[in-house]
């Protein structure tokens, strides 16, 4: 059996989706949830266990659970192979073509950042680290959080890595690729980082994908990331999801901080839905993977002007990808990590629980910039605020919002409504539904019993390939791709029936994949065998009817000659049905 086919014989599709995207049961057979792969409000991704595929009815990403995992973690056909194998269990063949050049160097790089990991947090045990380990220790980090969070030291003499690499054997096109080493312009290499205290950056899977590296001394950047790479996009990651996501699905929020202190902090102290950007403003793409886990999101910058101006920028981006924001400010103009560290994780999670909605801290903010004290300067507050409360997609939620903040900012609801509908405007959102299928009942259930049922597979199959009804259907062409599908690989399986279709057939084959469960009453196999008389009926009924026209045809015109040929086929039709 093909490996591939094997791995995907054992694993549960929607288990595995339901890593990174919430499903909710839908029917017996189907799971619902937001795209992954695009924005909206309305759930239109579903997950079908029968076929073992999963597809959007808004953007038109569809596939198998190996077509996800390539697309969610950006890699190849072999990488995603080996991923599901390992989280699995499943031993995986060591055989070429399992492998690619791109593969093994995204398999290279990986090595070399686990590698890295281990150099760091050696130096740290070492002289080296004598001065990062001060660092730590005053700000109140214990040994067992550097354990569980890699924390480590890059040796200063900016070569240590590299020579390292060089010892392990990778090629100098790996090194450079790595984005932990840069080629001199003697041919030889030197490290990225020199004497800063190093953070892992791991991906939603948990692997090593970059790093952050904190000056120990007076000098900039206070924080140096590394560089994209063939495994790294810094636009697309967040500090800590990997470990933070199953918290936030539990807890239906994240809480969104600035820096990877705060988030060490707040984690270790047991509120574990803590996530950060890598270094860089939120971006659409952090934003969508958080969305993946939880639509709801506590931001809790720094209470200096630069994280509030930070909080700002974010709450429009989560805005355009319709998230639901509370913003949390900490007394004192504590970070999270200090206020964690001097009041504890429960007062933490109660202020947390406690955050307002983001348009009071908004208002608030604009307080500060405009007269209160007059109706121009109000309005003016009001109109501030304006282009957040446009970002909300929805009519009602909109409006509500408008009066609140009318309310909270002491401004005639009136006025502020008659502004709000000239400059917002209204917007009705799209709701994206699975078609309604036009395949007649007989072959949509005939097809998803082959399709989804082998027994019922086998015992149809042989039958059918040699009933000429077949040639008459809707779905001729679907069909043709299930015969040739079970003689070149002796089963049906839906991905490789897909794959022998052009894009009308495919089409169709997903309105009747994804079309309404069949019905309860009956075996499977019972259902597909009335089908099947049922299209053999059809078919000789509608055969007859074209011969008894011929006939009628060849009277009229006088040519006696055909009638009577005609006549004969209808005569040997008529007898071959007789039971």
């Amino acid at each position: 059996m093909d490996f591939a086919k094997e791995l995907k014989s054992q694993i549960d599709i929607a288990r595995v989706i339901g890593e990174y995207v919430r499903l909710r049961r839908a029917s017996p057979q189907r799971y619902q949830g937001l795209c992954p792969f695009h924005q909206e409000k309305t759930p239109s991704f579903s997950v079908f266990l029968n076929s073992q595929y999963f597809k959007c009815f808004g953007c038109g990403k569809s596939g198998d659970v190996l077509t996800f995992v390539q697309e969610i973690e950006g890699i190849s056909f072999y990488e995603a192979l080996r991923l599901l194998a390992d989280r699995n269990g499943i031993p995986m063949p060591k055989r070429a073509e399992y492998s690619d050049p791109e593969s093994k160097l995204r398999a290279a790089l990986y090595q070399m950042h686990e590698i890295a990991l281990d150099v760091f947090q050696k130096n740290l045990r070492s002289a080296v680290g004598t001065a990062a380990r001060e660092y730590l220790s005053g700000r109140g980090v214990t040994p067992g959080q550097v354990e569980e969070f890699g924390i480590g030291v890059a040796d200063p003499s900016g070569g240590a890595l590299a020579r390292r690499f060089e010892q392990e054997g990778f090629t100098p096109e790996q090194i450079e690729a790595s984005g932990l080493a840069r080629k001199r312009e003697d041919g030889g290499f030197y490290d990225v980082f020199r004497g800063r205290l190093m953070f892992p950056i791991h991906n939603e899977s948990g692997k090593i994908v970059g790093f952050a590296g904190r000056t120990l001394k007076d000098e900039e950047p206070k924080y140096l990331n590394s560089p994209a790479t063939r495994i790294y996009q810094k636009s697309q990651v967040l500090y800590n999801l990997n470990r933070a996501r199953n918290a936030i699905r539990s807890a239906d929020c994240s809480i969104l901080v600035e820096g990877y202190m705060d988030v060490i902090g707040v984690h270790s102290a047991g509120v574990r839905n803590v996530v950060a950007s890598c270094g860089t403003a939120l971006t659409n793409g952090q934003v969508r993977a958080l969305r993946r886990h939880s639509d709801r999101i506590v931001v809790n910058f720094d209470p200096d002007a630069a994280g509030a101006h930070a909080a700002e920028r974010s709450i429009q981006m989560l805005l355009d990808e319709g998230m639901h924001i509370r913003v949390l400010g900490l007394e004192d103009d504590l970070d999270p990590d200090e206020y964690v560290k001097k009041f504890g994780a429960e007062a933490y999670r109660r202020k947390a629980e406690g955050a307002t909605n983001y348009f009071y801290w908004l208002a608030d903010r604009a307080r500060k910039r405009f007269d209160m004290r007059s109706a121009e300067g109000r309005m003016q507050v009001f109109k501030f605020l304006l282009p957040a409360i446009q970002r909300i997609s929805d009519k009602l939620e909109r409006l509500a919002v408008a009066n609140d903040v009318a309310a909270h900012l002491g401004v005639e609801a009136g006025p502020v409504l008659e502004e709000f509908r000239k400059i917002a405007g209204e917007r009705k959102p799209v709701e994206m539904r699975a078609p309604k299928t036009s395949v007649p009942a007989s072959e949509r259930i005939l097809l998803q019993s082959l399709l989804f049922d082998a027994e019922t597979c086998a015992a149809i199959l042989p039958d059918l390939r040699r009933s000429p009804a077949v040639q008459r259907l809707v779905t001729r062409r679907i069909f043709e791709a299930v015969f040739a599908a079970a003689e070149a690989d002796g089963g049906v399986e839906f991905a490789r029936v897909e794959a022998r279709l052009d894009e009308n057939s495919k089409a169709l084959l997903h309105e009747i994949a994804f079309a309404d469960e069949m019905s309860s009453e009956g075996s499977r196999l019972d259902q597909a065998a009335a089908c099947v008389r049922a299209i053999q009926e059809q078919d000789f009924e509608s055969r007859r009817s074209e011969l008894r026209a011929q006939v009628k045809a060849a009277e009229r015109a006088g040519n006696f000659e055909a009638a009577r040929r005609w006549m004969q086929q209808l005569s040997e039709l008529e007898r071959a049905a007789r039971p």
